[in-house]
C-alpha cells in the first residue's frame, strides 16, 4: 500500500520524524508531496514539488484561488488550477492510497483535494502548528473547517491536542504517538563524568541564555562541562555570554552538527538540559524529539514544565524540571545532580522511559494501524 506524506521541504536532515515516515511507513511505499525540494533525494523517493513553476494559466487564476481559499476555506494554500491537475494524476500514478500530512499547515493544502480523490487524509501535529499558529483568527478558522475533511490525527503530545480543543479543533479519531526515537541504536554508552549537553536550535524557546547562566552560577569551578550543539541567531550572543560569565573554558558550542555526531554526544552525556519556554509568539514544543533521544540514552534529563515534557519527564524519576524561566531552580537542580554521589537509578530509569513510552518502531505500528483502519 503506497502512502503519499505531504511535507513543507524536502529533504531536511534534522527533521528525523519526518524522514523516518518517508523511508519506513508501510515498508518504504511512500511517496513525497512537498512544497520545496531542496535537491537531495537519499531515500529514491518519487517526489511532487507543489511550489514549481507556475503554468501562464495558473498565474491568472493565483489571485483569484486565494480570494475563494480564503473565504470559503479559511486558507489560500489550495492547488489549483494545472498544478492541481498535476497533483492529482501524480497520486493516481502512484497508486496513493492515503495522505499522511505532516504538520497541520500541510494538512490544509492536501485535505480538500484528498476528499475530492477519495483518499482518506490524516495530519500529525507537531509543535508550532499548534501553537503559535492558533495566535491567528484566520488559522483557527482554517483548522475547524478542516476537521471534516480529515479521516484522523495524530499528535506528538497531549498537550497539543489539549491546545487545538482550546480553540475548538478536535477530531475524534485523534491519537498521541510521540515522534520517537531508535531505541536500538540510541542507548546508553559509557558516560563520561560531569558532562552535559543542550541540543536544538538557539532561538526563543529553547532559552540558551537561561541554561548558560543557571550553569554557571551551579557548575563554575566544579567538574562539569557543557555542550551546546546547534545554530540560530542565540548562537553568536550565547558564546558572548559565556564569555562574559566566566565560563568559556567550560562551555563548547558546536553549531549544527549531523544526526549521527548528536548521537555520539548523547551515548556519553550524563546530563541532558533544555529550558524549553513558550515565546512571545505563542510558539511551543510538541514533545522535543532531542529529549526523548536523551532518556534512551540513559542520560539524566532536566528541563521545564513546559508543552509536552511532563509527558516524558517524571520530576525525582527519569529526571528533573522546573517552571519555565525559573533560573534560579534550574541552577540549584545543576548543582543537585553534581551533588548527586549515585546517579545510576536515575540514568536506568530515563532508559526505561524511553524503552516504554518512545520506541519509534511501535509507534510507527500504532500510526499504520490506524490508517490502515480508516481504508
Amino acid at each position: 500500500m503506497t502512502i503519499a506524506i505531504a511535507t513543507s521541504d524536502y529533504f531536511v536532515p534534522g527533521e528525523t520524524f519526518i524522514n523516518r515516515h518517508i523511508e519506513h511507513m508501510f515498508g518504504g511505499e511512500t511517496v513525497v508531496v512537498c512544497g520545496r525540494f531542496n535537491g537531495s533525494d537519499p531515500y529514491g523517493k518519487p517526489i511532487f514539488e507543489r511550489r514549481g513553476r507556475l503554468s501562464a494559466k495558473d498565474k491568472v487564476l493565483a489571485p483569484i484561488s486565494a480570494v475563494f481559499g480564503a473565504a470559503l476555506h479559511g486558507t489560500s494554500r489550495l492547488p489549483y488550477g494545472d498544478n492541481r491537475a498535476a497533483m492529482a494524476a501524480f497520486l493516481r500514478a502512484h497508486g496513493v492510497k492515503a495522505i499522511l500530512a505532516e504538520f497541520g499547515t500541510q494538512a490544509l493544502v492536501v485535505a480538500k483535494l484528498g476528499n475530492d480523490l477519495g483518499l482518506p487524509v490524516f495530519t500529525y501535529w507537531r509543535g508550532t502548528d499548534a501553537s503559535a499558529a492558533l495566535t491567528s483568527r484566520q488559522r483557527v478558522r482554517s483548522y475547524r473547517l478542516m476537521m471534516p475533511r480529515l479521516a484522523g490525527m495524530f499528535s506528538v503530545s497531549q498537550f497539543l491536542l489539549d491546545n487545538l480543543a482550546r480553540h475548538g479543533i478536535s477530531h475524534p479519531n485523534a491519537h498521541v504517538v510521540p515522534s520517537g526515537v531508535d531505541i536500538r541504536r540510541f542507548s546508553p554508552g559509557e558516560k563520561v563524568p560531569g558532562s552535559f549537553l543542550a541540543v536544538g536550535r538557539m532561538v526563543e524557546k529553547k532559552a540558551p541564555q537561561v541554561t548558560l547562566r543557571a550553569f554557571a552560577e551551579a557548575a563554575k569551578g566544579r567538574a562539569a562541562h557543557l555542550t551546546f550543539i546547534g545554530d540560530g541567531p542565540l548562537l553568536e550572543p550565547s558564546k558572548a555570554q559565556a564569555e562574559a560569565l566566566g565560563i568559556a573554558g567550560q562551555v563548547t558550542f558546536t553549531g549544527a552538527l549531523p544526526h549521527a555526531e548528536v548521537r555520539e554526544h548523547l551515548l556519553t552525556t550524563e546530563v541532558f538540559l533544555q529550558h524549553s519556554v513558550t515565546a512571545a509568539n505563542g510558539n511551543t514544543e510538541g514533545l522535543p524529539t532531542a529529549i526523548q533521544e536523551a532518556l534512551a540514552c540513559g542520560c539524566i534529563t532536566l528541563s521545564t514544565r513546559h508543552a509536552g515534557i511532563p509527558e516524558a519527564v517524571e520530576d525525582g524519576v527519569n529526571g528533573l524540571l522546573v517552571d519555565e524561566w525559573d533560573e534560579a531552580g534550574f541552577a540549584r537542580k545543576i548543582a543537585d545532580i553534581l551533588d548527586l554521589s549515585d546517579r545510576s537509578a536515575m540514568a536506568a530509569a530515563a532508559r526505561a522511559t524511553a524503552e516504554t513510552k518512545f520506541d519509534n518502531e511501535v509507534g510507527l505500528k500504532r500510526v499504520e494501524a490506524v490508517i490502515r483502519q480508516a481504508l
